[in-house]
């Protein structure tokens, strides 16, 4: 898959795309259908298939502070757009310049001299240009003077409701890492490298990995059971996610990974971290002799789940 970062590095690309714009955070079950559609337009008009993102994600722009945990960075985002088939995804920086263009000009710019397109997929409360003016009815009336079609993005339910990111986000919080699953098509994880940390939980008994998780704010928190991935092998164990508060943390999210079975040193290598079933919530504890009692119980936990040990 062809990553183009800006409008300036598409100019070389003529032969234009199928297109599709979105924030895809997640690339959930709703995100695939409409990929799988882009790629029987591609195939149908001999073109590639393109995703449009922006980053930051316009709320992140508009509102920091407020804007809701990502599910997916970008890494993790490309990685789920090209096992999903996308031909190229263009990233466009979402600054003033951008949010200031009309809808007209995000048409002319973006799609027609930029992409040159074909065809457009977009949901039909798609909104885009300065002020939101743009609808998914100005698109089509540009399509027809401008030679591209535009269609409707399907919508997919489940359980009677539509799959979406907020739907995904509120499952995370509550808890319900099997609706998770459902929404997504797997299991929700999280990627990152594993550093050096205070090494606390060694002295407590049971080292963790400590993943570094490079966001604002996390989509989900407490102590589950989780699978995780390195260098083509899997591990089974448990994992806290949070703010760490019986030691003092400094306001971020950590993700600190407890393996079974395991051996090793993995300081420098990526480890995704798959969530299957939440323990309990993160706790702030008046002692670390009450934290290490909690972190065994976990541990135990997560030995009678994957490894089928009796609890003592």
């Amino acid at each position: 898959m062809q990553l183009v970062r800006g409008l300036h590095n598409l100019l070389p690309l003529t032969q234009g795309c199928v297109a599709t714009i979105g924030n895809f955070d997640g690339v959930h079950r709703g995100h695939q259908a409409i990929l799988a559609r882009l790629r029987e337009r591609a195939i149908e008009l001999g073109v590639p298939s393109c995703v449009v993102i922006f980053e930051p994600q316009p709320r992140e722009y508009f509102g920091p502070d407020t804007a809701p945990a990502r599910l997916t960075r970008l890494r993790e985002k490309l990685e789920l757009l090209a096992a999903e088939g996308v031909d190229r995804v263009l990233c466009l920086a979402f600054n003033r310049r951008l949010r200031e263009l009309s809808a007209a000009e995000f048409v002319r710019q973006v799609l027609v001299e930029g992409l040159r397109i074909k065809h457009l997929e977009v949901g039909d409360d798609f909104r885009f240009g300065c002020d939101r003016s743009g609808d998914f009815a100005f698109l089509v009336q540009a399509g027809e003077q401008q030679g591209f079609t535009v269609e409707a993005a399907l919508t997919v339910e489940l359980d009677g409701d539509r799959v979406s990111s907020t739907r995904v986000r509120q499952a995370l919080q509550a808890g319900e890492l099997e609706l998770v699953e459902r929404l997504l098509g797997r299991p929700y994880a999280l990627a990152g490298r594993v550093l050096h940390g205070q090494k606390l939980a060694r002295q407590l008994g049971s080292p963790t990995a400590n993943v570094q998780l490079k966001r604002r704010k996390a989509p989900l928190t407490g102590v589950f059971l989780v699978r995780a991935q390195c260098q083509g092998k899997s591990f089974q164990g448990v994992a806290n996610i949070g703010q760490r508060p019986t030691v003092a943390g400094d306001g971020s999210p950590h993700l600190e990974v407890h393996l079974l079975q395991f051996a090793g040193d993995l300081y420098g290598q990526r480890l995704t971290v798959q969530f299957h079933h939440k323990l309990r919530d993160e706790q702030r504890f008046a002692s670390l002799e009450a934290l290490k009692t909690a972190i065994d119980a976990d541990v135990a936990a997560a030995r009678a789940y994957w490894l089928g040990q009796p609890l003592d």
